[in-house]
């Protein structure tokens, strides 16, 4: 999991006829054409300085436009399509999913956000600093318990895992995050930990007595009908469906990295969706339609990241744009892919898709601003 540790980066080659005819329809029923075109723009801009394909998708009143440049496959240099949605790898996207279903129990009565982890996951978290009864679930939904990177293990790098066919349990991801010592006592500080939402998963599996995928299905795939999103299974190397090829630089190489083993990020970055998917789980998610409106409180209430004007709350981090609205949603950066998703409080989403991760970031709360600003 080498690239799933960017998280929250919210601070941070030509237009198809046919996507330009789509989007011009489009536009007259929702999306402003003044918005499709400089989000186009965007997206061009990084194609041209070396990004193999962008996928953004914005959700505007309503309706919902595909904008795409650069190639799905770089050998046959064939472009990304608008239609059908394209499936890809949403990296910690996936915190916000955890998140919400935590949440839910919590609603329920039958998890406590101040409780300590201890109370449901008894003796689990014993280690070199580590004590699951110091450590509450709202640390580990917020990333302050202090829990060390176990995606820092060489052992944890999921397109090695898939050519290797080697799957790995929560029970050996446990194992490796205990083999090393806490890095900070829990709530001194904020620091970005895929541990914790592995902690979270085995969390739920615990008090539901189900697996995470089923709990994650019944929740909030099935109900939102994001028919295009899931998690895979163990052994499941291959994306489902219409999907651009995800690259990454490897000694030199742009390799095809699409195939990877999701056992290794599992419930803490390892879903597949779409841009219309992942607008409408945001949108819904604002709307208090995923969890009810307390917990939507709790979930947006957030702590200084440390960078820019960002805060993180309970799988998703929130940050004001220039022209004040605010945008909550979070970052995934996985093998081949980095998605930026998510929603403002009053209806209006975007999603980013990089199919080969940028070298460097371009001003992401500008980007986002474009998107998203009235």
């Amino acid at each position: 999991m080498r690239v799933v540790t960017i998280g929250i980066a919210v601070g941070l080659v030509a237009l198809l006829v046919g996507c330009a005819q789509d989007a011009e329809k489009d536009a007259s029923e929702g999306v402003s054409e003044n918005r499709i075109r400089v989000v186009q723009a965007d997206i061009d801009r990084a194609v041209e300085a070396g990004v193999t394909g962008m996928i953004a998708t914005l959700t505007e009143n309503g309706k919902t436009v595909t904008l795409t440049s650069g190639v799905a496959d770089i050998g046959t240099r064939a472009p990304i399509p608008a239609a059908p949605p394209q499936r890809v790898r949403i990296g910690s996207v996936s915190k916000t999913f955890t998140s919400a279903v935590v949440l839910q129990l919590v609603a329920e009565g039958r998890v406590r956000l101040d409780e300590p982890v201890d109370t449901y996951l008894p003796g689990l978290l014993r280690g070199d600093g580590i004590d699951g009864r110091a450590i509450t679930v709202r640390q580990i939904l917020r990333h302050q318990s202090g829990l060390p990177e176990f995606a820092d293990d060489p052992r944890v790098d999921e397109y090695r895992a898939g050519l290797e066919g080697r799957i790995m349990t929560p029970a050996e991801e446990i194992a490796i995050i205990l083999s090393r010592p806490a890095d900070f006592a829990p709530g001194a500080r904020f620091e970005y930990s895929n541990s914790n939402y592995i902690v979270a998963d085995v969390l739920i599996e615990r008090v539901t007595g189900a697996a995470y995928v089923d709990e994650l299905n019944r929740r909030i795939l099935k109900p939102l009908r994001l028919d295009d999103t899931y998690l895979p299974g163990p052994g499941e190397l291959d994306i489902r469906g219409s999907h651009p090829k995800g690259y990454a630089d490897i000694d030199g190489v742009i390799t095809d990295v699409s195939r990877i083993e999701p056992s290794l990020p599992w419930g803490a970055g390892g879903m597949v969706s779409t841009g219309d998917d992942l607008n409408r789980f945001y949108r819904a998610l604002l709307a208090g339609q995923v969890v009810p409106e307390a917990e939507l409180r709790e979930m947006r209430e957030g702590v200084p990241m440390g960078m820019l004007d960002i805060s993180y709350g309970l799988g998703v981090g929130s940050s004001h744009l220039p022209c004040g609205a605010e945008y909550v949603g979070h970052t995934g950066g996985i093998s081949g892919y980095l998605t930026i998703s998510g929603a403002t409080p009053d209806g209006r989403a975007v999603t980013y898709t990089y199919t080969k991760p940028p070298q460097q970031l371009p001003d992401q709360t500008a980007m986002l601003a474009r998107a998203l600003c009235p």
